[in-house]
């Protein structure tokens, strides 16, 4: 009678102990993967069943969790670049939008709620926390956004634009003979699909 009584009682203090053990290798604003925390504990999906239910961790993806850190306003959501990273356990990535080429001046204006990832390893569009990212594979990507890259890029992504598609390469012809023709000439050989080279190369000198 003893038995049955108390042994609810240690395996409960046991998962306390265990869910104390791990939380101290988790910082706070990281995102994890289900495989990051099985260095740390060998009863790995009871324990993030725990912490999601407790609110500690967000699940955001299958297999991925946020830890948030927390303001006078409520939980901090996941920073875009540490979530992407997690997710394809891969550095080598550039994260941007179709609202990107609102910079350009070529008359894109509306405003895209999706998350365009260049990156070697997935491709499609996953939903991560409350966010949507379409991810690209591709063969060659800069590691940071240039003026020169975001021409090339918008026209690469003509068909995905909302705007009139005529006026903005009549704009665009405008831009292209403002710019550094070396540089956007390297960046099109480099990035630009066989579309954006037709269309960019007659307007660069």
């Amino acid at each position: 009678m003893h038995i049955i009584v108390l042994f609810p009682y240690f395996v409960c203090k046991e998962k306390l102990s265990q869910l104390r053990e791990l939380k101290k290798h988790l910082k706070k604003g990281n995102v994890y993967r289900r495989a990051d925390l099985e260095k740390w504990t060998g009863s790995v999906d009871r324990l993030l069943a725990a912490l999601v239910k407790e609110g500690t961790l967000q699940k955001l993806s299958t297999g991925v969790y946020h830890y948030p850190k927390e303001s006078v306003f409520g939980k901090i959501p996941a920073e875009e670049q540490e979530l992407v990273r997690t997710f394809l356990k891969d550095d080598r990535f550039l994260l941007t939008s179709l609202n990107s080429y609102n910079s350009l001046g070529v008359g894109t204006t509306q405003l895209y709620n999706k998350k365009l990832v260049y990156n070697h390893k997935r491709h499609g569009e996953f939903k991560l926390g409350n966010k949507m990212f379409d991810f690209q594979m591709r063969h060659h990507f800069p590691t940071k956004l240039t003026t020169e890259f975001l021409v090339v890029d918008l026209v690469n992504n003509l068909d995905k634009l909302a705007e009139d598609i005529l006026e903005v390469l009549k704009k665009l012809q405008t831009k292209v003979k403002q710019m550094d023709q070396h540089k956007l000439k390297t960046s099109l050989e480099a990035y630009g699909n066989t579309r954006a080279k037709r269309l960019l190369s007659p307007m660069i000198n």
